[in-house]
């Protein structure tokens, strides 16, 4: 009896996740808010930008927008995993394809693959604008990035190499 009240409470604590996918929601919305401030602000400018400077503001855009739907990966497949599964309607065209085909596993080494991304985009924009940043700081953020792309490729490896098809 007293087992049974214990895991009913345990199963029960799983809601107590929901208020944080729900607060990963207003990040997206923060994000988004910062993407299209950061439009608004180089629109009156664009003609009077050099190429260069163009680039990396499209770049910023690019890793806001990455960083977005990396947001909203994790909180629709997290809250379907640990919490409760998303009632969508599966004839309403709405529904994202890969809504409850992603377990753990395969959101652990698609968090990783975008990070990667995410990474790949920010040392670009450090590349093109080489002059401003130290030789020091470079090399770090070349290690930073290999260490995120050995990681990602372990991860995936440790996947393949573990995965057992039924």
């Amino acid at each position: 009896m007293l087992e049974r009240a214990i895991e009913r409470t345990l199963y029960a604590s799983r809601w107590i996740l929901a208020p944080i996918y729900l607060g990963l929601s207003l990040a997206v919305l923060a994000l988004g808010m910062k993407f299209f401030q950061e439009i608004f602000h180089v629109l009156p400018l664009v003609f009077e930008k050099s190429e260069a400077d163009l680039v990396l503001v499209v770049l910023s855009l690019i890793d806001l927008a990455l960083v977005s739907g990396l947001l909203v990966m994790v909180m629709l497949s997290s809250y379907e995993s640990f919490v409760s599964r998303l009632d969508t309607a599966e004839n309403d065209g709405d529904k994202l394809g890969w809504l409850g085909t992603m377990d753990y596993t395969s959101l652990k080494n698609k968090v990783a693959s975008s990070i990667v991304a995410i990474s790949s985009i920010h040392l670009l924009k450090i590349f093109m604008d080489t002059h401003k940043t130290d030789n020091d700081k470079l090399l770090w953020y070349v290690v930073i990035h290999l260490t995120f792309v050995v990681s990602a490729v372990g991860m995936g490896l440790l996947d393949k190499v573990t995965r057992k098809d039924y």
